[in-house]
């Protein structure tokens, strides 16, 4: 895909995108740089984002699209303000994770993957935090919190937008 056939948006993120992708065109291999740079600037990859990386770095679409579905930290939907990850690894599936992922869907109205129509949760899982001892974990953002029951779980997510509010 050429340039001639791409309109490139004139706006201040591809711009900046644009300008990262010029500074780092000669790093060898520079395409998942490029893509966690535009995911940061964007929020997540929609099919146009890919499509300006695409022409401007000369890789074909397809390309772009297999590395941004292969990766899962790669987005192709817009994620909620706040990212709750909720751990499924062998600690965590013995200790019932299980049963608070389904808790907090549930309470959020959002399947894993989801985010809440208010934009503001996005529920995913992840397989280990290494907080093995905190069986089950939830890590909202950058906090742990542990030793979890469904209604705690709830109660977490529940005080934190409650917080963010005040």
């Amino acid at each position: 895909m050429d340039n001639a056939r791409f309109h490139i948006p004139d706006n201040e993120e591809y711009r900046a995108l644009k300008k990262f992708i010029e500074e780092h065109r000669n790093t060898p291999g520079p395409l998942i740089q490029v893509l966690h740079k535009a995911q940061s600037i964007f929020g997540y990859l929609p099919p146009e984002v890919q499509k300006f990386v695409s022409s401007e770095l000369n890789v074909p679409l397809s390309e772009i699209y297999g590395v941004v579905t292969f990766y899962n930290f790669f987005r192709t939907e817009p994620i909620g303000k706040h990212v709750i990850n909720v751990c499924t690894g062998t600690a965590c599936h013995v200790k019932g994770s299980k049963v608070v992922l389904e808790a907090l869907c549930k309470e959020l109205g959002v399947e894993v993957g989801g985010t809440t129509e208010d934009k503001f949760y996005t529920i995913s899982t992840a397989r280990c935090f290494g907080a093995c001892g905190l069986a089950p974990v939830m890590v909202i953002d950058e906090e742990v919190f542990g030793r979890l029951s469904p209604q705690k779980a709830i109660n977490i997510i529940k005080d934190f937008k409650k917080a963010e509010e005040n």
